[in-house]
C-alpha cells in the first residue's frame, strides 16, 4: 500500500564543523519569521493547549497557530504581553498592570476578558506579569514584586519583602524563587523558607520546572540544580559549564527523557540527563537567533519563543540533517562510507569527517562528480581526473577529466570501467594494490551513465545524441560493434537516463519507462514501471528502489516495488535536491543518505514506519467558516447560508498536532468535488444553491485518512428562485392566465363587438344600397316619368303649334273673326301654360335639386327662358325636342343655345350639353 507523508521543515542555518555523530545530524527545525506572523519580534512566553494551538505572548499581543494560520490578538490597550499559558478552555494571559483570559468564539476568533477589576484594596506599582502558574483549581499570575491568586472568581494578594523570580508546581507545593535569597514553599498566603537554600544566595534563578520526581532549578550564571528528597544536586558539570557562559534562561522537560535549556547567548541544548550529552542548537544549526525567551513542548516537537521570531523543532524525527549554510561545501554530488569514515563529493571539492568535524581535502578544488567504495579503496571522480583517497591523504591515479560513474564488469572483482568526459576508462586493481587504467578504444564523448548488458557489451548515454550499444573485445580496450538508439524508438534522445536493473537494461526518455529484450534486440515499454512514470530514478539495488517525481512539487517516493512503500513530499528536501543531481546512498538496511545542495540528510526508514504505524490520525477542527460578508458559528455542523454570501465560502480545518498535514476533502451536492490538499484553507467560490456535504479527513503519512469531520451547509436559492419567489411567480401565472383569459374574453368581445359592428356596417350598406338602387330606380322613374312628361308636353305643345298652323292656314275658313282669334289665344294658351313648366320644375328639383341655385349663384345673368333651356339640355335633349316644349321654331333654339353659351362662357370647341349634364 502505498504510503504519503508531508514532514515540511525550514532551512537550518549557518554552521561549518558539525560531527556525524551528537552534532553532525541535527532535529529539523522550522522557522516561523516575523514577516511570517506579521507581529512584533519579541515572544516572552508561548504555551500549547491540548489540541496542539500555539499561543505566543508576543510584543504586539496574543499571537495564535492554528497549524494553518498565524492571527494576532491585541489587547483593549494594545500592551506587551509578557507570559501567557493554556488551562482547559481558557488561555490566561499577563501584560502591564494587566492580566485576565482569552477564550474561543462562536465564530473561530479569541475573546478576552480582563480579571483585574477583582483585584480589592491593592494598588499597582508599574508591574509587569512575567509568568502564569496553574495548581489545583488555582490560577497564579507572577510580577517582580507581588503573587496574585486567582481562584473561584475571587483574587487575593500575596505582598513579600523580596523580588519574585520564578514560580514553579513540585510535590504538590507551589514553590517561590526569591532574588539572591533562594527558594521559598506558599503556605496559606504566606511564603516559608526552604531548608539549605543558602545554595542560591546572591543568585538570580531564572526558571524551575518538575522533571523525574525532582525539582529542576536554573540560576543565570551559575548553572543548574535538582531538588530531590530536600537534596540541591548540580548537574553534569559539562553541560553546567556551557548554561554558566551562555547565561540559562528556560528549562524544558521532554517525554524523552531530554531537557531542553535555553540560553541567553547561545541558543538550545538537549540535555540527555541520564547519559550525561548534549546537542546544542543555535544561530548556525538553525534557530533564528541565539537568545531563547520561552519554551513550551507538545508531543514530539518543542516550540520556542526567541528574541527574534518563533521556531519550533521535532525532536524524535526520522529525517536529520547535515547543513552548510557558509557556501563552502556547496552542493554534495556522492556521499561514500569506508571504515567508518564519510567522504562527501560536492561541487567545491573531497571533504571528511574527522573527529566529528569536517576537513577538505587539499588539492581537490572542483567539481567531484562520484565517490564509490571499489574494489576496497574509496575513488573520487573529479573534474581533473580520479583521486584515490586514504585517510586524510589525497593521491590521483588518473588524469582522465570527469570521472561520472564507475560500473564493475560482471564475473571480476577488479575490473571496473568509468564514464567521464572524454569516453570510457578501464580501471584494474594490480595485486600490490595500484591501479592499472587505460581508454577504452572507440567511445569518444562523455559518458555520464554506463550499464553492462553482459561481460562485453556495455550501454552508454550521451547527454544529446541518444544512446548507444556497443560491443567490445575480449579485454575489454575497444569496441568491435557499435548500434545507435534514435527518436524511431525513444521519445526523445535528449538526456536519456540509464540504468541495470535485476539483469536487465532499463532506460527512461520523457518521463517514459523502456527496456531493452536481447532476443528479439527491440525497445519495448517496461510496464513494471508505468506507476512511476515522470519519476527519475535515484537509487536502485534491484531490491529496494527511490524515485524522485519530476517538476516543481518533487516528491520521495521508497519502495520494494510490492506493498512496501513510503512516499515523502517534504519542503525541504524539495528546496535542497538539486535537478539531474540528485542521489541516494544506502548507509544500512533501514538507513539512507540524500545528497542536498548545501549538505545532506539522513532516513530512518525503520523509525519512520514505526512511527506511521503507531501515529494516530487527529479528526481536523473547523477553524472557521466565512461567507462574502459573514463568519458563522465553529460550533454548528448545519449552517444555513444566503445566496448573497455562497458567492464565496471559506473554510479553514486544522489538525495542530501534526505538523504540516495534508487533507481530503470531498464535497457532496449540486457541484461535487474532491481533492487532495497541503492547504487547510479551502474556497467554494460561485456553488450553485441547494444542500451539500463536505467531508473534511487529516491524511497522514502513509496515507491514511482519519475519520471525517463533516460540516452539512444550505445554500438559500437565490430571490428569484426563493419560496416567497416561487409563490410570487405562481401568483404571477395565475395572473397571467387570467389575464389572458380576461384579454381573450374582451378580445372575443370585441370581435363580436367588431363583427357586429361589421354585420351592420354592411346591413347599413345592404341597406344603403337597396335605398341607393331603390332612389336610383326611383329618380330612373322619375327621369323616365320626367322625360315621358316632357316628351308628352312636347307632343302636346307640337300638336297645338300644328292645330294653330292649320289655324293660320285656314283663317279664311273661319266665319267669325272673334272667334279664331278666342280659339287662336286658347292655343297659344295652351303652349304657354306655366302649369307644365311648374309641373316639369317640381319634377327636375327632385333630380337635379340645387342645379338652378348653382346656375344662378355662378351665372346670375341668366334668365327664366335661359333657366329652362339648361334644364333642357341637362335632360340631354335636342333642338327639336326642345322647339315645340319652348313654342319656339328649332332656328329659335339653336339661335338661344348661341346665346346661352356667351352667357356660360363656353367656347365652340366644347359641348353645351355635356357641360350642363356634368354640371352640379
Amino acid at each position: 500500500m502505498l504510503m504519503r507523508f508531508g514532514y515540511y521543515i525550514c532551512s537550518l542555518i549557518l554552521f561549518w564543523s558539525l560531527s556525524l555523530g551528537a552534532q553532525t545530524l541535527l532535529p529539523p527545525i522550522y522557522n516561523y519569521k516575523v514577516f511570517e506572523y506579521n507581529a512584533g519580534a519579541q515572544n516572552w512566553g508561548i504555551t500549547v493547549d491540548d489540541n496542539g494551538r500555539v499561543f505566543a505572548a508576543n510584543d504586539k499581543g496574543l499571537l495564535s497557530f492554528n497549524g494553518e494560520e498565524w492571527l494576532l490578538n491585541k489587547l483593549p490597550n494594545a500592551t506587551i504581553l509578557r507570559s501567557v499559558a493554556s488551562v482547559k478552555d481558557k488561555i490566561y494571559t499577563g501584560s502591564y498592570e494587566e492580566f485576565g483570559y482569552w477564550q474561543t468564539t462562536d465564530e473561530g476568533g479569541l475573546d478576552y476578558t480582563s480579571l483585574t477589576h477583582l483585584i480589592k484594596d491593592h494598588t499597582f506599582t508599574s508591574e509587569e506579569f512575567w509568568q502564569i502558574q496553574p495548581f489545583q483549581d488555582a490560577i497564579f499570575f507572577r510580577s517582580f514584586s507581588t503573587l496574585y491568586k486567582y481562584e473561584e472568581g475571587q483574587i487575593s494578594v500575596i505582598n513579600p519583602d523580596f523580588v519574585i523570580t520564578g514560580l514553579a508546581v513540585y510535590d504538590n507545593k507551589v514553590y517561590v524563587a526569591a532574588k539572591n535569597m533562594g527558594l521559598y514553599w506558599l503556605k496559606g498566603q504566606k511564603l516559608e523558607p526552604i531548608a539549605n537554600n543558602g545554595i542560591f544566595r546572591d543568585q538570580t534563578i531564572t526558571d524551575m520546572v518538575s522533571f523525574e520526581g525532582g525539582l529542576l532549578i536554573g540560576t543565570q550564571l551559575n548553572g543548574c540544580v535538582v531538588l530531590n528528597n530536600g537534596k540541591f544536586t548540580p548537574i553534569d558539570k559539562n553541560m553546567n559549564d556551557r548554561l554558566k557562559e551562555y547565561q540559562l534562561n528556560k528549562i524544558l522537560p521532554l517525554d524523552t527523557g531530554e531537557i531542553v535549556f535555553g540560553t541567553i547567548k547561545n541558543g538550545l541544548y538537549l540535555f540527555d540527563y541520564n547519559k550525561g550529552i548534549f546537542r546544542n542548537l543555535n544561530r548556525k544549526t538553525g534557530l533564528q537567533n541565539n537568545t531563547v525567551l520561552s519554551l513550551a513542548r507538545f508531543n514530539d516537537q518543542f516550540w520556542v519563543g526567541l528574541e527574534n521570531g518563533i521556531d519550533r523543532v521535532q525532536v524524535n524525527s526520522p529525517i536529520t540533517f547535515y547543513t552548510d549554510h557558509t557556501g563552502a561545501l556547496g552542493t554534495v554530488h556522492d556521499v561514500a562510507i569506508q571504515e567508518n569514515t564519510m567522504y562527501l563529493g560536492s561541487n567545491t571539492g573531497i571533504y571528511y569527517f574527522k573527529e566529528d568535524e569536517l576537513h577538505f581535502f587539499e588539492g581537490s578544488q572542483g567539481h567531484v562528480w562520484d565517490v564509490e567504495s571499489i574494489g576496497g579503496d574509496v575513488l573520487a571522480g573529479h573534474n581533473t581526473g580520479t583521486f584515490k583517497l586514504e585517510g586524510e591523504k589525497l593521491d590521483k591515479i588518473s588524469d582522465r577529466a570527469g570521472g561520472y560513474q564507475f560500473v564493475k564488469v560482471p564475473e571480476t572483482n577488479d575490473v571496473f570501467l568509468q564514464g567521464t568526459y572524454t569516453g570510457v576508462a578501464k580501471f584494474k586493481k594490480q595485486p600490490n594494490g595500484q591501479w592499472d587504467i587505460s581508454t577504452v578504444l572507440g567511445i569518444d564523448f562523455p559518458v555520464k551513465q554506463l550499464c553492462f548488458e553482459d561481460k562485453r557489451t556495455i550501454w552508454a548515454a550521451h547527454h544529446y545524441k541518444g544512446l548507444f550499444r556497443f560491443r567490445l573485445n575480449a579485454d575489454l580496450s575497444k569496441v568491435e560493434e557499435r548500434r545507435v538508439f534514435d527518436t524511431s524508438v525513444l521519445p526523445n534522445i535528449y538526456n536519456v537516463k540509464l540504468y541495470h536493473i535485476k539483469n536487465q537494461i532499463v532506460l527512461q526518455s520523457e518521463g517514459q519507462w523502456f527496456k531493452y529484450d536481447p532476443l528479439v534486440g527491440k525497445i519495448d515499454v517496461l510496464k513494471e514501471f508505468e506507476p512511476f512514470t515522470a519519476k527519475s530514478l535515484i537509487y536502485a539495488d534491484g531490491e529496494h528502489f527511490w524515485f524522485l517525481k519530476d517538476g516543481e512539487t518533487k516528491e520521495l517516493l521508497y519502495t520494494d516495488l510490492r506493498e512496501n512503500a513510503i512516499a515523502i513530499s517534504e519542503v525541504q528536501l524539495n528546496q535542497r535536491l538539486m535537478p539531474d543531481m540528485e542521489r541516494a546512498v544506502r548507509r544500512n538496511d533501514s538507513t539512507y543518505l540524500l545528497t542536498l545542495s548545501d549538505g545532506f540528510a539522513q532516513m530512518n526508514l525503520t523509525q519512520l514506519q514505526r512511527q506511521l504505524h503507531s501515529a494516530v490520525i487527529p479528526v481536523p477542527e473547523l477553524s472557521f467558516f466565512r461567507g462574502h460578508d459573514r463568519r458563522y458559528s465553529v460550533n454548528d455542523t448545519v449552517f444555513e447560508v444566503a445566496y448573497a454570501e455562497s458567492h464565496d465560502l471559506r473554510f479553514q480545518f486544522a489538525a495542530p498536532r501534526m505538523i504540516q498535514p495534508r487533507y481530503y476533502y470531498e464535497l457532496k451536492g449540486p457541484l461535487r468535488q474532491g481533492a487532495y490538499t497541503t492547504e487547510g484553507t479551502l474556497n467554494f467560490q460561485n456553488l450553485p444553491h441547494g444542500r451539500y456535504d463536505l467531508n473534511v479527513h487529516t491524511v497522514s503519512m502513509d496515507n491514511r485518512k482519519s475519520a471525517p469531520k463533516t460540516i452539512t451547509f444550505n445554500i438559500a436559492p437565490p430571490w428569484y428562485l426563493s419560496n416567497w419567489s416561487m409563490l410570487g411567480y405562481l401568483m404571477l401565472v395565475i395572473a397571467v392566465i387570467l389575464g389572458v383569459r380576461g384579454y381573450n374574453r374582451q378580445k372575443l368581445k370585441r370581435k363580436h363587438e367588431l363583427l357586429k359592428i361589421r354585420l351592420q356596417r354592411e346591413q347599413d350598406e345592404r341597406l344603403a344600397q337597396l335605398e341607393k338602387e331603390k332612389l336610383e330606380k326611383e329618380i330612373k322613374r322619375k327621369q323616365t316619368e320626367l322625360a315621358r312628361t316632357t316628351m308628352s308636353v312636347a307632343k302636346k305643345n307640337e300638336l297645338i303649334l300644328e292645330l294653330k298652323d292649320l289655324m293660320v292656314l285656314n283663317k279664311d275658313a273661319f266665319p267669325n273673326k272673334q272667334r279664331y282669334r278666342s280659339l287662336t289665344k286658347k292655343l297659344d294658351g295652351s303652349i304657354n301654360e306655366n302649369e307644365d313648366w311648374k309641373n316639369f320644375e317640381v319634377n327636375f328639383k327632385e333630380l337635379h335639386d340645387d342645379f338652378f341655385d348653382n346656375l344662378l349663384q355662378q351665372f346670375p345673368k341668366l334668365t327664366p327662358k335661359d333657366l329652362k333651356l339648361c334644364a333642357y339640355l341637362k335632360m340631354n335633349l335636342t333642338s327639336k325636342e326642345i322647339a315645340p316644349l319652348m313654342a319656339i321654331s328649332i332656328r329659335g333654339v339653336e339661335i338661344h343655345r348661341y346665346r346661352l353659351r356667351k352667357k356660360l362662357g363656353i367656347d365652340s370647341s366644347q359641348n353645351l350639353s355635356n357641360f350642363l349634364i356634368k354640371f352640379k
